[in-house]
C-alpha cells in the first residue's frame, strides 16, 4: 500500500472475514496508512521509502514465507478494487490440488466494466506476453494472484515498479507450475482510477512490455 489510508482499513477487515493472516506492505506512505492497517488487524511491514509495487510484492512474499506453516499466498491490492469472494475461490483451487498458481483475469466473464480502448490495450499486452513466454494468458497484468508456498519461494522480483508484472510472468513461464486463470471482477472507482488504474497506466504497461 502507498497512501491508501482512506480505504485500507475496510480492505483489511474484508479480508480478515475470510483469511486468518493479512500482511500489508507499507511502501513509504505518509498518510498514516500503516497505523490504520494495524488497527484494522493486519500485520504491517514498513518500507522506509517508496520503492514501488514490485519491491512491495517481493517483500510480502519473502515475509510470508518466513512462517514455515505458510501453504498459500494471495496478493491483493490495497485500493479496494478486488473482491474477497474472488480471492477465496482462487485460494480454494490451490487447496484442492487443481493448481499451484491461480492468476486473476478480468476478461473471463463480463463483470468488469472496461472501456473499449483500455480493453484493447490490455488485450494487446496479454498477446505480447503470450508471444514472449508461451503462457496463454487473457490478462497479464492483474494484481489478484494466488501461489502455493513452493512456487512463491522460487519467485525473485528485481523490477521494483510496473515492470514487475511482466517479470513475474516470465519467471512463471520458466518455473512451469500448474497454473490456471480465474474470473475476477475489478471494481474501478474514481479513487482507484486516481491511484493508477487510468488508460495512461495501461499504455505505460504496454510500452514497458514492448521495449523491455
Amino acid at each position: 500500500m502507498y497512501n491508501e489510508g482512506s480505504v485500507v482499513g475496510d480492505v483489511v477487515k474484508g479480508l480478515l472475514s475470510e483469511f486468518s493472516h493479512v500482511v500489508c506492505i507499507d511502501d513509504g506512505s505518509t498518510d498514516g496508512s500503516s497505523q490504520i492497517a494495524r488497527t484494522a488487524g493486519a500485520t504491517v511491514v514498513d518500507h522506509p521509502v517508496n520503492l514501488g509495487q514490485g519491491a512491495a510484492l517481493q517483500t510480502g512474499l519473502s515475509f510470508a514465507l518466513r512462517d514455515p506453516a505458510t501453504t498459500e499466498i494471495l496478493t491483493f491490492d490495497a485500493d479496494g478494487q478486488h473482491r474477497v469472494t474472488d480471492a477465496r475461490a482462487m485460494v480454494a483451487r490451490i487447496q484442492s490440488g487443481e493448481a499451484e498458481v491461480v492468476l486473476g483475469s478480468r476478461f473471463l466473464d463480463r463483470r468488469t466494466k472496461v472501456s473499449s480502448l483500455k480493453r484493447l490495450v490490455l488485450r494487446v499486452a496479454a498477446i505480447q506476453s503470450r508471444w514472449a513466454t508461451g503462457m496463454a494468458l487473457t490478462d497479464a497484468h492483474n494484481g489478484l494472484r494466488a501461489f502455493n508456498a513452493e512456487t512463491a519461494a522460487q519467485i525473485f522480483l528485481t523490477q521494483n515498479r510496473m515492470a514487475h508484472a511482466s517479470e513475474l510472468v516470465h519467471q512463471l513461464s520458466e518455473l512451469k507450475p500448474r497454473w490456471v486463470e480465474h474470473p475476477v471482477e475489478i471494481i474501478y472507482t474514481d479513487y482507484s482510477k486516481a491511484k493508477g488504474q487510468s488508460l495512461l497506466n495501461s499504455v505505460n504497461i504496454l510500452t514497458d512490455l514492448l521495449f523491455r
